[in-house]
């Protein structure tokens, strides 16, 4: 199930060519020295995206000068046009209205820029340049997998349904692509690329998503997670660009870039600013010259294969008008054909194929098999059970299974939902989560900031089920433990588990979209101590049938 697109035009043109997304908006306004009547009021004074109504000449302005120097991308005025951080101007209600006017905007001038092409002196009017509108789409100042109350006082639905409205205005206004980005926490990330997808299905136009998330100059995202844990997080949830933006200049994204650029099958965006900001006078400046800037860049695309690079805070026309000149429309480069099966917690990656093997599963956190972690749970004891987890990454384990069924507790959903959040900056190692329960293992999903294992299913009553957790597991980008278990129960022969195993395949892979590498096959075995003569040969058949 691939994804459809309405206009992808984008993507088209990235398949030719390294594209140009424009300079900072916030510093150019910035230097427009603005007045609050400007800005429509004292009350709004300094609300940036409030301008596209108030003064939509300013934003016009911005646009036009990095039109002019041949930038092929221009972000819309959007970046905090969401209900929550609106709310601080008295602004939520008119989200849609501000999101579609600044899209609007940005999309007139692309078009009126579209008929010529400004890298060439002597082209004349009507030689066709294309010139994108990205939707620009920055984080709510919520931190959802933050152990502090105050920052992370949102839920995972609320954070989509935030980002699915700030989308359906964007995409009104006619923008090209969905630009989620300077993003410090990754389950933010998740929950803003899911809100989107429901604001497809809602106004039923189908965009690519461009996803970018800011790293600290340790290479860390703000909650700790590393590019590599980003990366397997984020490749598989329907997104179309991944990269990084903003926090640091170029110097400090070499490694983080040169690891999405080898390791990445997605097209990879940089777009920095213009160094790290300096402090002077209680103002923020950036030191980074345009000719370094545009070095740095040209390297990155040269070097390590970058597809999208461009400007963000500090950067000037200048900076982008050097660039554009030094790449002058290369053609776009070749990207790795299969990606590295990957697990994630919220901070790192770890390969789902180990070397040496095995992968490792640690099950001393499930009620069904510990009866000190279910007396732990019972009393609600979190702290032990981060110890119970962090003993078993001592000893080796190279992800944690979860199970809060307890049948003295019928609140499975909170008891998991608390588990996972105590563990998910406890240890760093991804979550195996184990449950029967469709509305536990959603909940858990919408916790993890990780890239989690779902154990497990099978079709013992059919493929409803089945198809209810392979949409959760694609949704989230999970991957699944499958088991070899069919209407008629559990297959006994070789050939009956490669038939069931094929079976289940067919349904994840070819029906609900999910890659090959997130299955995991259980082939299932019969204990010997049965003493029962039709189970003599069940080991034998086992391995025979992981073999086939």
């Amino acid at each position: 199930m691939n994804r459809k697109y309405t206009n992808r035009k984008y993507l088209d043109a990235l398949e030719k060519k390294v594209l140009v997304f424009d300079g900072a908006m916030g510093t150019s306004l910035q230097n427009l020295h603005l007045t609050a009547e400007h800005f429509g009021g004292e009350q709004y004074n300094g609300c940036n995206d409030y301008l596209v109504i108030s003064y939509p000449e300013a934003v016009e302005k911005v646009h036009r000068s990095f039109l002019d120097v041949g930038v092929d991308v221009l972000e819309t005025d959007t970046f905090r046009s969401n209900r929550i951080t609106m709310k601080e101007y008295g602004l939520q209600d008119r989200v849609i209205e501000i999101n579609e006017t600044a899209a609007r905007l940005a999309r007139r001038l692309a078009d009126e820029y579209s008929k010529v092409d400004t890298r060439n002196s002597n082209s004349e009017f009507g030689i066709s340049h294309p010139r994108f509108v990205a939707g620009s789409i920055g984080p709510s100042g919520k931190l959802p997998s933050a152990n502090d109350p105050d920052l992370s006082n949102v839920s995972f639905d609320e954070l989509a349904e935030v980002f699915r409205e700030q989308a359906v205005g964007l995409i009104r206004g006619g923008v090209d692509l969905l630009l989620i980005e300077t993003s410090q926490d990754i389950l933010e990330v998740k929950a803003a690329i899911i809100g989107i997808h429901k604001a497809f299905d809602e106004t039923q136009v189908y965009l690519p998503i461009q996803a970018q998330v800011t790293l600290d100059t340790t290479g860390r995202m703000l909650l700790g997670t590393d590019v590599n844990a980003a990366l397997a997080i984020l490749e598989g949830m329907g997104i179309d660009v991944i990269g990084l933006n903003c926090s640091t200049g170029p110097e400090h994204m070499r490694e983080p870039i040169r690891i999405l650029g080898e390791n990445s099958t997605l097209p990879v965006s940089c777009i920095p600013n213009a160094g790290l900001p300096l402090n002077e006078d209680g103002q923020a400046v950036y030191p980074l010259e345009p000719e370094p800037f545009a070095s740095d860049l040209y390297d990155f695309v040269t070097t390590h294969t970058i597809s999208v690079v461009g400007g963000c805070c500090g950067t000037t026309p200048e900076h982008l008008r050097l660039l554009v000149q030094k790449l002058d429309s290369r053609p776009h480069p070749e990207r790795p054909l299969r990606a590295t099966p990957q697990l994630a917690s919220a901070m790192s990656a770890i390969s789902m194929r180990q070397d040496p093997p095995p992968t490792l599963l640690g099950e001393r956190c499930n009620a069904q098999g510990s009866r000190k972690f279910k007396r732990l749970l019972l009393e609600e004891d979190y702290d032990g059970i981060l110890e119970i987890a962090r003993e078993q990454v001592d000893f080796g384990a190279h992800a944690l299974d979860i199970s809060c069924a307890v049948t003295e507790r019928p609140d499975e959903v909170e008891l998991m939902r608390k588990v996972v959040k105590k563990l998910e900056m406890g240890v760093d190692v991804p979550l195996v989560i184990d449950t029967t329960e469709l509305d536990v293992l959603e909940t858990a999903l919408k916790t993890a900031p990780g890239r989690c294992l779902i154990n497990s299913t099978h079709l013992e009553s059919g493929r409803a089920k089945a198809d209810k957790i392979f949409k959760l597991a694609k949704e989230h980008n999970a991957a699944v433990i499958l088991l070899t278990i069919d209407e008629g129960g559990m297959a006994k022969t070789r050939e009956k588990k490669l038939e069931v195993a094929k079976r289940i395949y067919d349904i994840a892979v070819n029906d609900h979209g999910l890659k090959p590498e997130a299955l995991v096959f259980d082939t299932l075995t019969f204990t010997l101590a049965t003493g029962d003569e039709e189970f003599a040969n069940s080991a034998i058949e086992t391995i025979e049938g992981i073999r086939l």
